[in-house]
This record gives structure tokens, sequence and C-alpha cells, in this order.
């Protein structure tokens, strides 16, 4: 399968210019202010209370474990902690934000100057520089039935609490705005301060998009695209966004900063508003919350809470267990996945093991759509197949039917192996035997091998296959045939 041309490729004189805001949304039991439940639920407007329903008179509480998951989070993505952080209202209107402003932070954030690294595809380490992090409660959410002409509101989302990490415009390409945010959503799903759930808004992102020429020295007018839920559907809005703008340049037309939402049927972006300004949200500080300070002892009590983050696991790994570049990502890219090979590998490490993870476990649990934790195929079970597949005990046509057998059923490999059969034949006279046959009844097969078709060792060998149920050596077979077939 051919590589897809990237639209920078086609459109050489241009470049681009990416910077990224990720809202996260936190795993703690209440809200940021108030003690309503914190989560999803699929009852509209169910876990709401005075405060985050904007009643008026009502004052905002913060929550201390809010503050802790932000400097966790600052922690590892390499930011400074600010000792003095400041709230701020953000004015807008929207029907889902009931006070008519959100309380975020403005000029003082809780987190400066970090960095995400990325791997690019080359290989090489890139370092996204991040200009802040901040603490804010999110906003309710808009259910619109058209059909009925009429908008609904349900305010269970409303004074979530929120992580917003911005990134400078450090992000060249759609490959790494993906790269970005895969190594970012891995960071905080490792930390245990998000779900990472993109379908619930756990974890979602708006890009900002401009494009310019390589000689400019100035960025371009940016556009930015909001509500996106998948890393493929950003990939691709992007790469449409680049081509949309580059045309619009190109026909003499000027980029207008706006925002943009992501067609998925037409696979197109379509305009939604027009982008507001800083100076149009009219922010000044939260006259109902004290400054945030955070003492020495505090950040050094998170420091020693932090897990081996994803790059971190990624390095380790690598060298630990000799993986591929591409095996190491996928492998890193789920905590849980990560779990799972490294206590198989404990059990008993193989070169192979990996491709059983990645090739036959996960495309398992895609089919029958599962959790990981809801597998019955246990580390301990995987490591005993391919342990039986080293030693020989069985091929890999047997392998695969151990697996298949023991992922639905959870019964012990070795004890499928011995109920069913699935041994591998070794004995070689046996099997010489049966090799001597099969070209003595394959007389046509054996004259083309002879003239040089080789291809037809293919044939023999399933030949062999067939006559010994799959249990037959297939490397043992293939030394007899190449013996007996020069002779």
């Amino acid at each position: 399968m051919s590589r897809q041309v990237s639209a920078l490729e086609r459109y050489s004189d241009y470049q681009v210019d990416i910077g990224i805001e990720v809202h996260v949304q936190l795993t703690t039991k209440s809200k940021i202010f108030c003690a309503s439940e914190n989560g999803p639920s699929k009852v509209p407007n169910q876990n709401i209370d005075p405060i985050c329903a904007g009643y008026p008179g009502v004052l905002p509480v913060l929550n201390r474990k809010v503050v802790h998951y932000a400097i966790m989070t600052g922690l590892a993505t390499n930011c400074t902690i600010n000792r003095r952080s400041e709230f701020a209202r953000k004015h807008y209107f929207y029907p889902d934000l009931p006070k008519g402003f959100q309380i975020t932070q403005g000029d003082k954030p809780i987190c400066l100057e970090g960095f995400v690294p990325i791997r690019l595809e080359n290989g090489d380490l890139k370092k996204i520089r991040l200009i802040r992090i901040h603490m804010e409660e999110d906003a309710g959410k808009n259910i619109h039935a058209p059909a009925d002409d009429i908008s609904l509101v349900d305010l269970n989302r409303a004074g979530s609490p929120l992580l917003e990490i911005v990134s400078y415009p450090d992000i060249k390409s759609a490959y790494e705005a993906r790269a970005y945010l895969k190594a970012l959503h891995a960071i905080v799903t490792y930390l245990g301060v998000c779900t990472g759930n993109m379908e619930d808004g756990a974890f979602r992102a708006d890009t900002n998009i401009s494009v310019r020429k390589k000689d400019a020295n100035t960025l371009g007018t940016r556009c930015e695209l909001k509500n996106i839920n998948s890393f493929k559907f950003i990939s691709d809005a992007i790469e449409y966004e680049i081509e949309r703008q580059v045309l619009q340049l190109e026909s003499g037309q000027p980029i207008v900063q706006e925002t943009r939402l992501w067609d998925t049927k037409d696979q197109k972006t379509f305009s939604m508003r027009s982008k507001e300004e800083a100076a149009d949200y009219r922010y000044f500080r939260e006259p109902d919350l004290p400054p945030v300070c955070i003492d020495e002892a505090w950040i050094e009590k998170v420091k020693s809470e932090l897990p081996e983050l994803p790059y971190q696991k990624f390095e380790r790994l690598q060298k630990q267990y000799h993986l591929k570049v591409d095996d190491a990502e996928i492998v890193v890219s789920d905590q849980a996945l990560a779990a799972y090979y490294e206590e198989a590998a404990k059990r008993h490490f193989s070169p192979t093991l990996v491709n059983w993870v990645i090739r036959d476990l996960l495309a398992y649990l895609k089919e029958h759509k599962l959790a990981l934790s809801d597998c019955k195929m246990t580390t301990d079970k995987l490591a005993d197949i391919v342990h039986l597949l080293d030693k020989g005990k069985i091929n890999n046509r047997g392998a695969q039917e151990v697996f298949g057998i023991v992922a639905r059923t959870g019964e012990d490999p070795v004890t499928v192996v011995k109920e069913r059969g699935l041994e591998q034949l070794e004995n070689v006279a046996e099997l010489e035997a049966l090799v001597i046959q099969i070209i003595k009844d394959s007389p046509e097969e054996t004259a083309a091998f002879k003239l040089g078709r080789t291809k037809l060792m293919g044939f023999f060998l399933g030949a062999a296959m067939a006559k010994t149920q799959g249990r037959g050596n297939p490397q043992t077979l293939q030394e007899l045939f190449k013996k007996h077939l020069s002779a």
C-alpha cells in the first residue's frame, strides 16, 4: 500500500505552523469548585448544584486535588510550576455556561514553559514546546434537535475540572500533530489524571493552523479546528485545512480568522463562527478565589508519586527487550498493554512475543470488542503458548489454533495441545518417509522443481502439512524436501 502524499508535499513552497490547545478533563471525584459528582452521566442535569448551575450569590471553593493533578501534569511535561497562580473570569455567553463567564486562569497560570518529546517519521526526537498549562472549569453541553426546532442544555459537565495545555506553533505537519496528541494522551493517562476517552470529551483538542510561504518571516492568519474526537480525524482535517488555505492564498484571497468544524462524511472543514480574541473575553481577576500558593514540600510530594512516563518506558523497553521502534510505540501507547507485555515477558521472554501481543491479541480484542482486562488470554497463558512454540512443541499453525481456543475458553494451553493432539511431529524418520512418498506421488511438480521452479517448495510443504494435519515441523520438512529433491 503506497503512502499518501501530504498537502505540504504537493505545495512545496509553503509551510504550516500548528499550535494545539488540549483540554484534559480530570478524574477527580468532585468538580473543581463544588461538591457535585464529577464524571459522565446518562441522566441529564443530574450532577449539578447551585454553584455549577450558576445561582446568584454562591461562592466557589477550589478542589485541592485539581491543583495536585495540575502540578503532576506540569512536572510530567517538563514545566516550571508557578509558586503563586491566580484565577480569572473569562466572559462570554453560551447557553451551557450558566454564570455567563468561565472561571479560568489568565496571565498567572499554574504551569509555564514545558515540552513534550515526539518521535518523527525518520526516528529523530523533537520537543514540542508548551506555553502554559492552566486550570479551569468546563461548560455544559448543548444538545440540538433540529427536527423539533429546539436546543437542550445538559449541565452535568458544567464545572468539571479541566487542564488546558497550550503548545507553541512548533508543529509542522499533520504527522507531528498526531504524534504530539498521542504522546500527550499517553502522559495524562499514565498519570491517571484523565481517562483519555475522546468520545466522552475527556481529551479534546482545538487545533490552530496557519500556512505561509517558506520565505515568509511572519505567521499566517490562523484558523481553529474544533470539536474533533479522534486522532485520525484531526490528522485528516489538518491535511484538508492546509490545502484549503494554500489554494485560498494562491487565488489571491485572504484567510479569514475563524473557528471551523470537520465534516467526517464529506471530509472537509466548514465555518462555525469568527474566532474570538483575548480582548473579547474581558478577563479580570476572580474576586471570589484567593491566589493558589504552592510550596516546595507539595512539589516534592508530587514528584515522588510520578510513575514511569511513556517516553521513559519507551527507552527502557527498547533496551531491555530489544523492541523495534514501531513495536515499542504501540506497546507504550497504552499503559495496560505495556503492563501486559512486561508481565508476559517476565514469564517467558521471546523476540516473537511482541508480535503475538500486537498482531494477535490486539486483533482479537478489536474483533470481539473486548477490553484487555476482560480477555481470557491472560499474560501467563500467552507466554506459555509462545514458550511451546519456541521449544518446538507446536508449530506456528498449531500455536494459532491454541491461541484461538484459549482466547475463547481460557483453558490451559498445555492441556489444549495434549487433548487436541496438536504436538508437533519431530520424528525425522517418519517425516522423511512422508517426504519421499509425496515426491513419488508428484512427478510433474518434482520435475518442474528440478528445472528451477523453486517456488514449488510451497506446494510440497503444503502437501506435507496436510498429511500431518498441520503438525509437521516446517523447518525439518523443508530440509528433507531440499535433500531429496536435489538427489
